[in-house]
């Protein structure tokens, strides 16, 4: 297309919002998510639909998905976990494919007793098979107020951060046989759910229900994604998310992180993989 200098401002703008396919979410609850199970436990908390929160009760939790599928995306959320005595409480933000052959990218938050810490669980699974966890304690206490959680999936790999610092980066290793997530379109969910037998200290502490309802709350959820729709995605290159990579100050605040608070690399398990570890840790 040729824009002449007549061309009005109005026009050209909308020329370039036209053939920029990746469709942004500016985070609104009320139309971006659906509340899908805890009957009633997930409430959004105000009419611009900014904050959410999931409860969990002995009868049940609650979680949230959104509305639209994506293949490949940036997706970022606010929250503020569950204080106090959280034993046997999982609070997750997740992508997720359907199917028994699915595909998953984990932030899932393990309760504590109180005094002390969270820990962090990252995951990712390929056609079903995860083992890959890298685990963390946070530097903060993640109950007291609102952090900044994001998964950026692109071809090329998967970044984890926290308030805008690298923690985790799962490159693509398929050229050494290693599967990563291409091809199968994911949703986004969160939620709050108990798993007393393994969550805290691998099950050792059980859940308070005396402290009940635990509540977890988000805000501020966005999402930078191509869409899934008719089985054809909205993907394109426009995106800064969809090439990201961590340059060497990024590789180095991940490092700092990883050095002082990573508390469980599926990389250096030599006992579980005793025949050597998997290829993309080498």
């Amino acid at each position: 297309m040729k824009l002449s200098c007549g061309t009005s401002f109005a026009f050209l703008l909308l020329f370039l919002l036209a053939a920029q396919s990746v469709h942004v979410y500016a985070g609104n609850f009320h139309k971006d998510v659906q509340i899908h199970w805890g009957d009633g436990r997930g409430k959004i908390h105000d009419r611009d639909g900014k904050l959410l929160s999931l409860s969990l009760d002995k009868s049940s939790g609650s979680g949230f998905q959104s509305n639209q599928e994506f293949l490949y995306g940036k997706a970022e959320v606010q929250m503020k976990l569950v204080p106090g005595n959280s034993a046997g409480t999982v609070t997750t933000f997740y992508l997720k494919s359907p199917g028994t052959t699915w595909d998953e990218i984990d932030f899932e938050f393990l309760g504590n007793i109180s005094g002390h810490p969270y820990t962090l669980h990252t995951n990712v699974y390929t056609k079903g098979t995860g083992d890959k966890e890298q685990q963390f304690h946070l530097w903060f206490d993640p109950t007291v107020n609102f952090h900044t959680y994001c998964i950026t999936w692109n071809p090329q790999r998967i970044i984890f951060t926290v308030d805008g610092i690298p923690i985790r980066e799962f490159k693509n290793s398929e050229a050494i046989g290693v599967p990563f997530p291409t091809r199968q379109p994911m949703r986004l969910y969160a939620s709050l759910w108990e798993a007393e037998h393994w969550a805290t200290r691998g099950g050792l502490e059980k859940t308070d229900w005396s402290k009940a309802p635990f509540t977890a709350f988000y805000r501020n959820y966005n999402v930078d994604g191509c869409v899934w729709a008719n089985g054809k995605s909205s993907c394109s290159a426009n995106s800064p998310w969809f090439t990201q990579k961590l340059d060497s100050n990024g590789q180095t605040r991940m490092k700092g992180v990883q050095s002082k608070y990573m508390i469980y690399n599926y990389c250096t398990d030599k006992r579980r993989f005793p025949r050597g570890v998997p290829a993309e840790c080498t």
